[in-house]
């Protein structure tokens, strides 16, 4: 039987990121997973690595370690980077005004605002009506996720001899001993990340918690004809949603316009976020709903609603929806925690929409609490 230091029970990104943490320590790492690849929230999102609006202090300092880390791994693993920057657009008087408030943030740093003429040369088809002002932002980067998780997969076996155990489901974990439907596994310690899956192992623990599942509706758009975006592009509602946002007080006076404005999409949870893939199409998103059990269902209303907002802020003729789907992540009132059902064991959930953003300095904090600060 095969001996490891780090058991990983999940190949998402954040059972990923703690994976490459405890390889650069030079740890003998398995990560095991019940299906044949990652399927989850990891590959249902927009590969937008965003730091630029989330909440003030921990999530928003995670992000921006994590964003170092991206950049690292993406040129080392040879994964597209395929846009930089965000452009936020703000049609409204009370949107400028969060604007403005957030760039006199510590959180602004590095951003600014600028006119029309100046976001146009970044996303070419921005209506003019849509922009009021806009919030430019350096530091988002964006990756396909359907092919850059595979590739930190691939990444961290061919560079740090990872295993990875598929279509293999855990049953028990008491290191050194690890059940699986594959056989047991030896190994000292383990990182269980279930992304929403709360039933599997160690559901008392996480039943404190009171987790939740979000469901999102999402699209691919084609473009009728080529445009070439340089960032990702939000709208006004993500001020409203945006916690780095939202929770400046001058942010009361806008969600108190959208409620009644946009009343349709502030209570089925829309934002939009637009993101450019290799081939031209667009990832557009987003929706959300809460549920212990989300039903599988995409709503033609909701898709609508994205799309409305979606071209109330961008003039693509001829657009064309060439896919949908369903994500579903944990939710819950704080953003991510880390259980400790023993000294050896943790369990790691991101309970919102950041997973991607964030993963790989939760990764690198529970590493260093396994196994001590020093690197």
């Amino acid at each position: 039987m095969a001996h490891y230091d780090l058991a990983v029970v999940g190949a998402g990104i954040v059972g990923l990121a703690h994976a490459l943490a405890a390889a650069r320590r030079g740890k003998r790492v398995v990560v095991v997973d019940r299906d044949a690849q990652a399927n989850g929230a990891s590959v249902r999102n927009f590969g937008f690595v965003t730091v630029t609006g989330q909440e003030a202090g921990d999530c928003w300092e995670k992000a921006r370690r994590a964003r170092e880390v991206w950049a690292e791994v993406a040129a080392a693993a040879q994964i597209p980077v395929l846009l930089n920057g965000l452009v936020l657009t703000a049609r409204l008087e009370e949107s400028e005004a969060v604007i403005d408030a957030f760039l006199k943030t510590p959180m602004g740093e590095k951003c600014r605002k600028i006119g029309y003429e100046e976001a146009l040369s970044f996303v070419p088809a921005l209506r003019r009506e849509a922009v009021r002002a806009a919030l430019y932002s350096p530091h988002e980067v964006r990756v396909e996720s359907r092919t850059a998780i595979p590739l930190v997969s691939r990444y961290l076996a061919e560079r740090y001899g990872v295993e990875f155990r598929w279509q293999t489901s855990v049953t028990a974990v008491q290191p050194p001993r690890i059940e699986t439907s594959n056989g047991p596994i030896e190994a000292e310690t383990a990182v269980i990340c279930p992304g929403d899956d709360f039933s599997g192992l160690f559901p008392e623990r996480i039943a404190t918690y009171r987790a939740t599942r979000c469901k999102l509706q999402m699209l691919r758009i084609r473009p009728g004809a080529p445009v070439s975006f340089k960032t990702a592009v939000q709208s006004d509602l993500g001020l409203g949603r945006y916690l780095g946002y939202s929770m400046l007080p001058e942010a009361v006076a806008l969600k108190a316009r959208l409620d009644v404005e946009m009343k349709a999409e502030r209570e089925n949870g829309i934002h939009l976020i637009v993101t450019q893939s290799a081939d031209g199409s667009f990832v557009v998103g987003d929706s959300h709903h809460y549920a212990a059990t989300p039903d599988p269902f995409a709503s033609e209303a909701v898709d609508k609603l994205i799309l409305d907002e979606f071209d109330a802020v961008l003039d693509l003729p001829g657009r064309t929806i060439s896919e949908r789907w369903v994500g579903t992540y944990a939710a819950a009132a704080n953003w991510r925690f880390t259980d400790k059902p023993a000294d050896a064991i943790r369990i790691a959930i991101v309970t919102a929409g950041c997973g991607a953003s964030t993963a790989f300095a939760i990764g690198e904090e529970t590493i260093a609490d396994l196994y001590g600060d020093a690197a």
